[in-house]
This record gives C-alpha cells, sequence and structure tokens, in this order.
C-alpha cells in the first residue's frame, strides 16, 4: 500500500506531535483501517488502586475492569475505591479486536469482569458466549439514562450492555476559505472536490468514510448489496480520493488550531477538543451534524462470562450511572454518558461548547448506529483503494 505514495501527499498515520491528545475514537479508526478480522496486537496497562480501610462486606474484595486506555475518570475510580472498599484493577486495550480475541481466547477464564465494547461489536461477542445477560434488578441508576440511550438495534432491551459514553460524527469547516454554509454530507463531498481540494481530511475508520456517500444518497449505510458498494467504490475511489489530503482520525484536533485543513470529517467531541486547543475559540470553523443521517457509536458496560466477582461489578456499573459520576465522566473524555440532566448541569457550570458534545434531538432521531456485517471486508478495501489513489 505505501508502494508509489508521496508521504508528503497523503497522511495516514498518527503524528507524534499529536499523540498526546488521541481520543478513544481516533484510536478506534486507526485499528478499523488494517482489516476486518480480529487479529491484533495486545498492548495493555494496568493500574492497581489500594483497597479502602472500610471494606463492604456485601462486595467482593477485588474488581478486574478491562477499558480502552485513558478512558475512565480517575476521580470515579477513586470514589468507587472509598465508598465499597474494593480494590479496582484496570487494565487497558486499544481496540474492540484486542478485547475480543482475549476474552474469545480464555473463554470465561480471562479474570476480567467489566469489560467496554462498542456497540456494534455486541452481538458477535454475544453469540460466542463471551457477556453475560444482565439482571437490571441490580442496576438501580438505569433509570437515569435518558431513553435515547437504551434499547439500541444491536442490544434490544439492553440485554447485555448499558450506554457508557456515546458520540456521533460530522465534519468541521473553515468558513473563511467555504463560504457558503454547508449542511450535508453531499455539501461534504461536493466541498471536497472544489474550495476545499487538496485540503481535506477524513477518518480512517471505513464505515465512516463509505457513509458519507450513502447519506449523500439516500442509501441505508449499513447496506451490502453489491450495486451499492459497487457504485460507492468507483464515486470515492475516482471523484473523491484525489482531492484527500489525509486519511487522519486526529486531523481535526491538530487541523483547527494549525489551519493545516480546510473540511474535516471528525466525531464530535474530536471537533470540540480541536476548537479548544487555542487561546480562543476559533470563530471562523463551523462544526455540522450533516443530514440526512450518521453514526451513533456508543461503547457500554458489560460484564463479561465467568466474571468473578459479579456483586462488585454490578455495584461499579450502578456507581457510574449515577449523574455526579457521569458528569465528571462527561468532563474528562469530552463525550456523554446518556445520563439525563447532564446538558443542563453542564451549561450551569461553564462548560464550554455544549452543543458539540450534547447535539439537539433532532439530531440524534436521524442517526444510524454502525453494524458490523457482511459488509465490512468490502468496506476495508474501498478506503484502502481511496488511499492508494489518493497518494498515486
Amino acid at each position: 500500500m505505501r508502494s508509489g505514495r508521496r508521504a508528503a501527499d497523503v497522511v495516514a498515520l498518527i503524528p507524534q506531535a499529536g499523540a498526546a491528545r488521541i481520543s478513544r475514537r481516533a484510536l478506534l479508526s486507526g485499528f478499523a483501517i488494517a482489516g476486518a478480522g480480529l487479529a491484533l496486537t495486545a498492548c495493555s496497562r494496568q493500574t492497581a488502586f489500594g483497597a479502602s480501610a472500610r471494606p463492604d462486606r456485601h462486595l467482593e474484595s477485588q474488581l478486574n475492569v478491562y477499558s480502552w486506555g485513558d478512558y475512565d475518570d480517575p476521580g470515579n475510580l477513586s470514589a468507587f475505591q472509598k465508598k465499597t472498599g474494593v480494590t479496582v484493577q484496570l487494565d487497558s486495550y486499544g481496540s474492540n479486536e484486542e478485547m475480543i480475541a482475549k476474552l474469545g481466547a480464555t473463554r470465561g477464564t480471562s479474570g476480567y469482569d467489566v469489560v467496554v465494547p462498542t456497540g456494534n461489536y455486541v452481538p458477535m461477542m454475544v453469540a460466542n458466549g463471551l457477556l453475560q445477560r444482565l439482571d437490571h434488578s441490580r442496576l438501580h441508576n438505569f433509570g437515569n439514562l435518558d431513553p435515547l440511550y437504551t434499547d439500541q438495534s444491536w442490544d434490544r432491551g439492553n440485554t447485555y450492555t448499558v450506554c457508557k459514553d456515546w458520540g456521533t460524527t460530522g465534519f468541521a469547516y473553515d468558513t473563511d476559505a467555504i463560504k457558503r454554509p454547508l449542511r450535508s454530507w453531499a455539501d461534504f463531498l461536493d466541498a471536497a472536490q472544489n474550495e476545499a481540494s487538496k485540503n481535506t481530511a477524513v477518518l480512517e475508520d471505513p464505515w465512516e468514510v463509505t457513509s458519507m456517500y450513502f447519506g449523500a444518497n439516500g442509501i441505508d449505510p449499513n447496506t451490502t448489496k453489491k450495486a451499492d458498494l459497487d457504485a460507492c467504490e468507483n464515486y470515492l475511489v475516482q471523484k473523491i480520493a484525489p482531492h484527500i489530503k489525509a486519511f487522519n482520525s486526529t486531523a481535526v484536533t491538530s487541523g483547527i488550531p494549525e489551519g493545516t485543513f480546510t473540511l474535516i470529517q471528525a466525531f464530535n467531541g474530536d471537533a470540540r477538543q480541536g476548537m479548544l486547543a487555542t487561546d480562543k475559540i476559533p470563530k471562523n470553523w463551523k462544526f455540522v451534524y450533516p443530514t440526512p443521517t450518521a453514526n451513533l457509536w456508543m461503547d457500554t458496560w458489560a460484564i463479561a462470562t465467568g466474571a468473578q466477582h459479579p456483586d462488585s461489578a454490578y455495584a461499579f456499573i450502578d456507581s457510574m450511572l449515577e449523574p455526579a459520576a457521569s458528569y465528571r465522566e462527561v468532563d474528562y473524555i469530552g463525550y456523554s454518558t446518556g445520563v439525563k440532566g447532564l446538558e443542563e448541569r453542564a451549561k450551569s457550570e461553564g462548560f464550554e461548547l455544549p452543543e458539540l458534545v450534547f447535539p439537539p434531538a433532532s439530531v440524534i432521531a436521524r442517526l444510524t448506529p454502525a453494524e458490523l456485517n457482511g459488509a465490512a471486508e468490502r468496506l476495508v478495501s474501498i478506503v484502502n483503494r481511496m488511499m492508494a489513489k489518493a497518494g498515486s
């Protein structure tokens, strides 16, 4: 794939300068482009927390959590430990594939209690017996979740998971360079070929990139129809790829403050991060929740099959659904937890650019959760071809 590519023209790697600001969503996208299989190298860290001097005799003394790197507010972990006396050990992974491979290889003996899969991977995990059914009677704070973020298509009735954090995809553009208003994916694709030609960045995630074409043409972004996929590939490779400057999921966090792009596909919370990366929020940048649809991604709390500390697992998940803990989570990672009342609290406490974390209900209603289906490998192939064409 590197053959014939001019590195100065097309960027598909995370720059070292932005390494400290890599979000969990950007990291996920970086792995997605590698392929549709489950064969990624594990690289985890471990952080053990000391037990409280006042253990709760109703809970096990240990809890093992397997989550994304730097994706859990330390204050919440400390508060849970002080309240319950449970020692929390946190291991981290860099992709759903890595987590699934670990759980699949151990078949109920991984030692992990709580895991954090992305929603569209849940059906695969359930089919392979990697997750336990949840007992909702033990999650007293489940009712704190807004119904918009429960009962998702990939886990009806929240049988196996509850929302941890969620977000969506849109784009940011420089209004000094693009004078007309942009509102849709069709507008994005048109601007990429005109005002933003050779100055456009898109994500590395195959579903996200191809969904721009599907959305612009009124096609279900989860389509598996060959005719749809063929048309998508032809358009994106031949019409759009020559205008793309970078396939980089961190482009928005550096591209806005540095002015290195004119048009950037981005996750909503990452766009906010880019706008806050300057001394003064730039007035010439606008973020768009594009019509007609975009991804509603969700990372979830779940209990692994074979969990050795189930009581502590339920207590931990329940504590994370408390409003105070949820707000700390939002403030820490910059994405909503789906708990009711957070937007109001954020606005009252001077939370900057809340509209980039809490989209209007009208936007949420038209979002489409991504599915992991039979088209996955084809989507990877399409984006790989785009990258090769962009660098030719």
